[in-house]
């Protein structure tokens, strides 16, 4: 919804009391049209208050699960020619498409899901995420390697801590052996919400605690997952990400190998070996905007590239 700050110059005492008289009718007449408005198009705010810790690019205000025109027949949506974030789209959120918008001079792809707006007949989490071509071998060598840079806007809120967040990438791959998930997530990258006040008093997502959520075992139904805190990060901050998944040898056994997930977080590292690497078979990453039980998430990447290499 865009927002206008009209300036007004009087030179007369007359204009003023013609001002008064004009706006003297209710202003709250036409706040549902306004709010429908925002609703049915949410726009971005384009001259947010400087103090206000609202991103140029962010969704403030009241939304609905769903949107008019965002409720995609596949989850291979209509994807913007050329966009400037690498991979394929998959998108399973009638809340929004696929955008993009610029800031600090710089293109963002924008990822924004909201509770319960998966509409294509599942009971997945929604999501809006991007896939990138796996690594297929797991000779030492072999590696999926992805970098961007990320903000993070809004991420999901319900009355459980347990249930809070958003992820904003994960390390795939399948194994050998049976179990498990079809195609199974070996780690995903979750941001969680602090709260604090904002320049009103209200209290707003104000930064992001960042954790690893890790498997235990490979297709373990019912084993769970640790969830490992990483870092912190502040709201609209712009957060350098390298994330590699791939073989390489053991450094104390030349006969085996590990299978690793290295992150770069806002340059701190944070390296993980993955259980039982023997039974992996492929290394792939996904990043975007996934999960979201409660509120709504508001993602945006930037910087993405992607390479990767196979060794028998």
């Amino acid at each position: 919804m865009k927002k206008y700050n009209l300036t007004f110059k009087y030179s007369s005492i007359l204009i003023l009391i013609f001002f008064v008289s004009f706006t003297s009718c209710d202003p709250e007449e036409k706040t549902d049209e306004i709010l429908v408005d925002f609703i049915v198009d949410p726009d971005p705010d384009p001259d947010p208050d400087p103090n206000s810790g609202v991103a140029s690019d962010e969704l403030v205000g009241a939304y609905t699960t769903c949107n008019d025109g965002f409720s995609n027949p596949s989850r291979n949506a209509p994807d913007l020619p050329n966009a400037i974030n690498v991979g394929t789209i998959d998108d399973r959120t009638c809340y929004s498409d696929y955008s993009e918008s610029t800031v600090n001079g710089k293109q963002w792809g924008v990822y924004n899901i909201t509770d319960g707006s998966n509409h294509l007949g599942t009971t997945l989490q929604p999501r809006m995420e991007r896939s990138l071509a796996r690594s297929q071998k797991t000779g030492v060598g072999s590696f999926a390697h992805f970098k961007g840079t990320v903000r993070i806007l809004e991420v999901g809120k319900t009355s459980s801590d347990s249930s809070d967040g958003t992820y904003i990438m994960q390390a795939k791959g399948k194994h050998t052996g049976g179990g498990g998930s079809a195609d199974p997530a070996i780690c995903l990258y979750l941001a969680k919400p602090v709260y604090g006040a904002d320049s009103n008093g209200s209290q707003v997502q104000v930064s992001f605690d960042i954790f690893r959520e890790q498997i235990n075992v490979r297709g373990g139904e019912g084993s769970g997952r640790d969830i490992v805190f990483l870092k912190n990060v502040k709201k609209n901050e712009e957060i350098a990400i390298d994330l590699k998944v791939g073989f390489r040898q053991d450094p104390n056994d030349s006969s085996k190998k590990i299978h690793y997930a290295d992150a770069i977080i806002g340059g701190t590292a944070f390296n993980w070996n993955i259980p039982e690497p023997d039974r992996g078979t492929q290394s792939g990453i996904r990043y975007g905007a996934y999960r979201v039980k409660g509120g709504r998430a508001q993602i945006r990447w930037a910087d993405t590239t992607y390479s990767k290499a196979e060794i028998d």
